[in-house]
């Protein structure tokens, strides 16, 4: 794929939206240099100190005032810039991911999340003198594991913003979010390390309560509604083949589309852990953590992104319900208004969390990608801004009014 971003954008506004497009082309250098520099330097959840780093100098040249990190997270970032006609205006944030999957690297393609929140920083930053109200960039880590995003929230870092904006990779473009909520859990089991083969019935062996509960949760799967997942993995399983295991650990995730299911899902679980640790003599505790919500997706902002991508030649391809995934998006979106919309870096078919869309995230494609992202997510950033009526009609339809 390869954009023109020199086109004549989407009405109104399409002299600003032409320079924003400008200052995108511009710093096109910059931007993909720091794509492909967190791309080849893969950090997981909590521990980006290198991706947040980079991103926080790049933003602090452009003019923003950078705190790092911000609040309890040492990898989050938050930087401001008023705009230059007084702060009687939106507070519209642009956020960035960074966090890669453990041993996979960027399968997510979070390196483009992030350099394209920071390619729009980038942009806004230079009509900054025309706005009025503040520009919100917020580098946000840990979402592939742990929600950081609400952990920010928690600490106060979206309280006043208006709109929160952030593209992500697909094999598919598609502006419109949905989105299955989801909690992480870790099990462990313990049990009494023996001999494995003279005094084996000494032993109570933790790893065959950890087997036990992954043949229960594929016994319970027959009953689980079609949009709920379980799934796990082992992260401990015993030190030597002739030790009876007195510890394994497993870490699982559940999801649903309906967030109101998730108390009978965790009863259930726990129980499926209970009866694996009676049935080898072991005790089992699930600790469940890292909420992530369904996604209440703003349409408001929506139908402004898709008129602004439109003018590029790039068209909506609709949500696919039937490949849905998570994210702590879904937890900002239940705060203020949000959009979270997917522009593909690949052909279609190409599965996230996989060494394939990980190369992908790394191409001539997904550069261009994160540069369009970049010039779109500024230019509804700038409607915004401009226009107080579209503030209102975004906060109106989060009510419900």
């Amino acid at each position: 794929m390869t954009v023109d971003l020199s086109a004549t954008p989407a009405a109104p506004f399409a002299d600003a939206k032409s320079r924003l497009a400008a200052a995108v082309a511009n710093a096109r250098d910059e931007i993909v240099a720091l794509s492909h520099a967190i791309h080849a330097d893969p950090e997981p959840a909590f521990e980006e100190h290198r991706a947040a780093a980079r991103v926080a100098a790049v933003v602090a040249r452009h003019g923003y005032a950078v705190t790092d990190p911000a609040g309890r997270l040492a990898t989050a970032v938050r930087a401001t810039l008023p705009g230059g006609r007084g702060s009687a205006g939106p507070r519209i944030g642009i956020l960035a991911e960074y966090d890669a999957l453990p041993g996979l690297g960027h399968g997510c393609g979070h390196n483009t999340m992030a350099a394209s929140g920071v390619g729009a920083a980038i942009a806004l930053a230079a009509v900054a003198p025309e706005l009025a109200g503040e520009i919100v960039f917020l580098g946000t880590p840990a979402e592939e594991r742990g929600s950081g995003k609400q952990f920010m929230l928690d600490d106060g870092l979206f309280e006043g913003l208006d709109a929160a904006l952030l593209f992500h990779p697909s094999d598919r473009t598609h502006v419109g979010c949905a989105l299955l909520a989801s909690e992480d859990v870790e099990v462990t089991f313990s049990g009494l390390q023996a001999h494995a083969a003279s005094e084996p019935w000494m032993g109570r062996n933790a790893l065959d309560a950890l087997v036990l509960l992954f043949g229960a949760i594929g016994l319970w799967r027959q009953q689980l509604r079609l949009d709920a997942r379980v799934h796990g993995i082992v992260v401990e399983g015993g030190t030597a083949a002739n030790i009876i295991p007195d510890r394994a650990v497993g870490r699982f995730m559940i999801r649903t589309m309906e967030q109101a299911r998730f108390a009978e899902m965790r009863a259930r679980f726990r129980d499926l852990v209970s009866g694996a640790a009676l049935a080898t003599g072991t005790t089992g505790t699930a600790v469940f953590s890292g909420g992530s919500s369904t996604m209440k997706d703003n349409s408001t902002l929506a139908d402004r992104f898709r008129v602004n991508l439109a003018a590029y030649g790039v068209a909506d391809e609709g949500v696919d319900l039937g490949h849905l995934g998570s994210s702590d998006m879904g937890n900002v979106s239940w705060v203020l208004p949000t959009i979270h919309p997917s522009i593909a870096i690949c052909d279609e078919g190409v599965p996230g969390h996989s060494i394939l869309f990980r190369d992908a995230a790394a191409t001539p494609r997904a550069d261009e990608a994160t540069l369009l992202a970049a010039t779109i997510v500024a230019q509804t950033a700038y409607e915004l801004f401009a226009d107080p009526s579209l503030v209102e009609a975004a906060w109106r339809e989060f009510r419900g009014g």
